[in-house]
């Protein structure tokens, strides 16, 4: 069988550099193995989800180039199947109805104001090999019932993911280390209703300059932002493609199709990676001084035109600014650099 793969972002905020670097090794390895990229939104959280996130979300993966072969679905659609697989779960006693305090309430159907949680078996040990992590295992002691039905009517992300992966056939999960303490609970779950084990691969922790996890508050971390800076979406594929993995050549500057091409889960360092913005902007100068200077002045229209461009429309001179764009390409860093490059000749 070939392997399937999901990317499944939540659209309750912008695209994460780190979220885009799972979507592109969830890319790399169906393009590498004739595998299938599915692309899964789980919008379940409706306080949350808005239709234009998911539409940001959506844009800023076509513009990474990371094209899906089935999808976008969307978990919210598959609400009757999740309650479904509650009520069984009720029905053989694997799971049970709470109140607000966390106490059990009598009864089997799943009911208004009341939250459902799976019963933790006892002395149980989950064990899984992680392609990234190696083995790893839990106690079932060390954890806790848990809640797969909230009381307002809707699964929680570990029920909801079970079944969705069970369903679509989701053969491999390549996802953040951070979920990594999810797994048994899942895999438990899996194991409820029957359905098999994926393959778990979790990515190493994208990491600033002083080694922490990379923090919406304090680091850039947005894709949409690095689009607006003028970067390169085959820069930054290439770049965010270095964060845990690396050639077995060394040659870091290639196609994202060629680098598919030597993609192995197997190579993916566990180490958390650093995400080096020099690095990146190295590698972006690079991709600019390689574009022809009709490649180059289109995409770069964007920042000198009347609209964005910080002189007068009516100084323009295109002449002067056609020779100038020769002299100054192997000079950028991104394309947002040009206009004060250029400036003093239209101000």
């Amino acid at each position: 069988m070939n392997p399937r793969v999901r990317f499944a972002p939540s659209p309750t905020g912008y695209l994460h550099v780190g979220s885009a670097r799972t979507a592109l090794f969830n890319w790399l390895y169906a393009r590498s193995t004739g595998g299938t990229y599915v692309l899964r939104v789980e919008d379940t959280d409706a306080e949350r989800n808005r239709p234009e996130l998911t539409e940001n979300l959506l844009a800023e993966l076509e513009w990474l180039g990371l094209d899906w072969d089935e999808g976008p679905l969307y978990q919210s659609e598959r609400r009757d199947r999740h309650r479904a697989v509650v009520q069984d779960l009720l029905n053989r006693e694997l799971a049970y109805l709470c109140d607000a305090d966390n106490q059990e309430v009598a009864g089997q159907e799943i009911t208004e104001g009341l939250a459902v949680r799976f019963r933790m078996p006892v002395g149980q040990t989950v064990a899984f090999d992680d392609l990234v992590r190696g083995p790893v295992s839990f106690a079932t002691d060390d954890l806790e019932d848990f809640v797969i039905w909230r009381s307002n009517g809707t699964p929680m992300f570990l029920l909801a993911n079970a079944v969705d992966d069970a369903d679509m056939g989701i053969t491999h999960a390549i996802r953040g280390e951070d979920l990594l303490s999810g797994v048994p609970k899942v895999l438990l779950l899996l194991d409820a209703i029957g359905a098999p084990h994926p393959i778990y691969a979790h990515l190493p922790l994208l990491v600033n300059a002083q080694r922490k996890k990379l923090s919406k508050r304090r680091d850039d971390v947005s894709i949409a932002d690095y689009r607006e800076k003028g970067y390169l979406p085959e820069a930054m594929v290439n770049y965010l493609a270095l964060l845990g993995w690396g050639p077995p050549d060394d040659v870091e500057e290639r196609p994202i199709a060629e680098i598919a091409k030597l993609f192995a889960l197997e190579d993916v360092n566990k180490a958390p990676a650093f995400f080096d913005l020099k690095k990146l902007e190295f590698i972006n100068a690079s991709y600019l001084r390689a574009l022809s200077k009709e490649d180059f002045m289109e995409r770069v229209t964007p920042w000198v035109s009347a609209e964005a461009a910080p002189w007068p429309a009516e100084n323009f001179d295109a002449g002067k600014y056609s020779i100038m764009v020769d002299l100054v390409q192997e000079k950028l860093r991104t394309l947002a650099d040009l206009p004060r490059f250029v400036d003093f000749l239209f101000l």
